[in-house]
């Protein structure tokens, strides 16, 4: 037996960033772990220059995602102004780079996001975890930043309700909260017979499809892989924005979930 944290994320969008190539930032399907682990850190209260504590927060923990809906793609067109590249010239702000007016060029880009994706995230602790699954927990109920899906312009949209469950393997943990996580129209986490309810589908319209896990080397799943895959998300420095690549295990449940 294990103890597990399970939340949800549940929002109208949020964008999982990817590998980011010239002017396209495409999102995931379901969270990186970079950003469950900045989405804990910001519960935390941690500062991206406070390596320390970043370092410990990315290599205390490991991460199972349970994607109950990817959401609707949507991409948006992106326009931001910026100066043009010059020789030994720094800017330290956002004002700096704005400053004069007929530097400025127009750099486009494309920006992708997931409406109405639905995950449950379960983190195990390893023995060298700094925070106890029950403070991660607390954290983000009480979270001291704001919390958002992968952009700041997208905010969960219900409580994560977070919870503390013992179970034998990942998938169980995972079917240990099925109902009172997956209750998304009742914010305070009551269980409901069934999910998802009538009332659900018909507020949220969620794209329904195959359920799919996804878990990290180590991680007692319950379950055979499908695949795995290789993401490039393993935090190396918040502040040098650097990622190392891991590998994912997935698998479908066939017939739709539980």
């Amino acid at each position: 037996m294990a103890d597990y944290l399970l939340f949800r994320l549940y929002g109208p969008m949020a964008s999982w960033g990817e590998i980011a190539v010239g002017e396209s930032r495409h999102s995931a399907a379901h969270p990186s772990r970079s950003a469950l682990v900045g989405l804990l850190g910001a519960a935390l209260g941690l500062e991206r220059d406070d390596d320390a504590a970043q370092r410990a927060l990315a290599e205390g923990y490991r991460f199972a995602v349970k994607v109950e809906s990817a959401g609707t793609p949507l991409r948006d067109y992106h326009t931001v102004q910026a100066p043009g590249t010059r020789k030994n010239v720094k800017y330290r702000t956002r004002a700096q780079e704005l400053g004069n007016k007929l530097e400025l060029g127009t750099l486009l880009s494309e920006r992708e996001y997931r409406c109405d994706a639905l995950a449950v995230v379960a983190v195990e602790a390893l023995p060298t975890a700094r925070w106890t699954l029950e403070a991660l927990a607390e954290a983000l109920r009480r979270p001291v930043f704001p919390l958002y899906l992968g952009r700041k312009s997208c905010p969960p949209a219900l409580p994560l309700a977070p919870e503390v469950v013992q179970a034998a393997s990942v998938h169980e943990a995972f079917a240990v909260r099925q109902r009172s996580l997956l209750a998304l129209t009742r914010a305070s986490g009551e269980r409901d017979a069934e999910w998802p309810a009538r009332e659900d589908e018909r507020a949220l319209r969620l794209k329904r499809e195959a359920v799919r896990y996804c878990w990290e080397d180590g991680m007692e799943a319950g379950m055979e892989p499908d695949m795995q895959t290789m993401r490039l998300d393993q935090p190396l420095s918040r502040r040098r924005w650097q990622f190392a690549p891991r590998r994912e295990w997935v698998h479908f449940e066939r017939g739709g979930g539980q």
